[in-house]
Protein backbone atom coordinates (compact mmCIF):
# COMPACT_ATOMS: atom_id res chain seq x y z
CA UNK A 1 0.00 0.00 0.00
CA UNK A 2 1.53 3.54 -0.84
CA UNK A 3 1.99 5.19 2.59
CA UNK A 4 0.69 8.24 1.07
CA UNK A 5 -2.87 6.28 -0.04
CA UNK A 6 -4.76 5.81 2.95
CA UNK A 7 -8.10 3.63 3.41
CA UNK A 8 -11.19 5.10 4.87
CA UNK A 9 -12.64 2.22 7.04
CA UNK A 10 -15.94 4.33 8.10
CA UNK A 11 -18.64 1.89 7.27
CA UNK A 12 -16.73 -1.66 7.52
CA UNK A 13 -18.36 -3.42 9.60
CA UNK A 14 -15.52 -5.78 10.56
CA UNK A 15 -13.45 -2.92 11.48
CA UNK A 16 -14.02 -0.60 15.00
CA UNK A 17 -11.99 2.65 15.72
CA UNK A 18 -11.95 3.55 19.92
CA UNK A 19 -10.06 6.08 21.03
CA UNK A 20 -7.45 4.73 23.20
CA UNK A 21 -7.61 1.25 22.03
CA UNK A 22 -3.68 0.68 20.05
CA UNK A 23 -3.89 4.72 19.56
CA UNK A 24 -7.38 4.90 18.05
CA UNK A 25 -6.01 3.28 14.57
CA UNK A 26 -8.54 0.83 13.09
CA UNK A 27 -8.67 -2.68 14.63
CA UNK A 28 -10.10 -5.49 13.26
CA UNK A 29 -13.36 -5.45 15.44
CA UNK A 30 -12.78 -7.60 19.03
CA UNK A 31 -9.06 -7.51 18.03
CA UNK A 32 -5.39 -5.32 18.33
CA UNK A 33 -5.09 -5.98 14.76
CA UNK A 34 -4.49 -3.09 12.89
CA UNK A 35 -6.90 -3.44 9.75
CA UNK A 36 -4.20 -1.66 7.28
CA UNK A 37 -1.66 -4.32 8.88
CA UNK A 38 -3.93 -6.99 6.75
CA UNK A 39 -4.17 -4.84 4.04
CA UNK A 40 -0.51 -4.05 3.52
CA UNK A 41 0.45 -8.12 3.81
CA UNK A 42 -1.59 -8.93 0.96
CA UNK A 43 -0.22 -6.15 -1.16
CA UNK A 44 3.16 -7.04 -0.26
CA UNK A 45 2.32 -10.71 -1.16
CA UNK A 46 1.30 -12.88 1.64
CA UNK A 47 -1.34 -15.41 0.75
CA UNK A 48 -4.59 -15.14 2.70
CA UNK A 49 -4.17 -18.29 3.83
CA UNK A 50 -0.77 -16.99 4.96
CA UNK A 51 -2.49 -14.10 6.79
CA UNK A 52 -4.81 -16.26 8.62
CA UNK A 53 -2.07 -18.40 9.82
CA UNK A 54 -0.37 -14.83 11.14
CA UNK A 55 -3.75 -13.88 12.78
CA UNK A 56 -5.24 -17.00 13.66
CA UNK A 57 -8.23 -14.67 15.99
CA UNK A 58 -9.57 -13.55 12.84
CA UNK A 59 -11.34 -16.10 10.04
CA UNK A 60 -10.17 -16.13 6.43
CA UNK A 61 -13.16 -14.72 5.53
CA UNK A 62 -12.97 -11.83 7.42
CA UNK A 63 -9.23 -11.39 5.92
CA UNK A 64 -11.09 -11.69 2.30
CA UNK A 65 -13.63 -9.01 3.14
CA UNK A 66 -10.75 -6.57 4.43
CA UNK A 67 -9.34 -6.75 1.19
CA UNK A 68 -12.06 -6.29 -0.68
CA UNK A 69 -13.26 -3.00 1.65
CA UNK A 70 -9.75 -1.61 1.47
CA UNK A 71 -9.63 -1.97 -2.24
CA UNK A 72 -13.12 -0.38 -2.37
CA UNK A 73 -12.81 2.67 -0.17
CA UNK A 74 -9.06 4.27 -0.47
CA UNK A 75 -9.23 8.04 -0.61
CA UNK A 76 -7.07 10.17 -2.97
CA UNK A 77 -3.32 10.52 -1.98
CA UNK A 78 -2.81 12.63 1.23
CA UNK A 79 0.06 15.57 0.11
Amino acid sequence: MDKLEKIDWAGCELVEQIPGKQGGVPLVIGTRIPADQIVEEWELGSAIEEIGENYPSITRDQVTRLIAFANQHRSQPVL
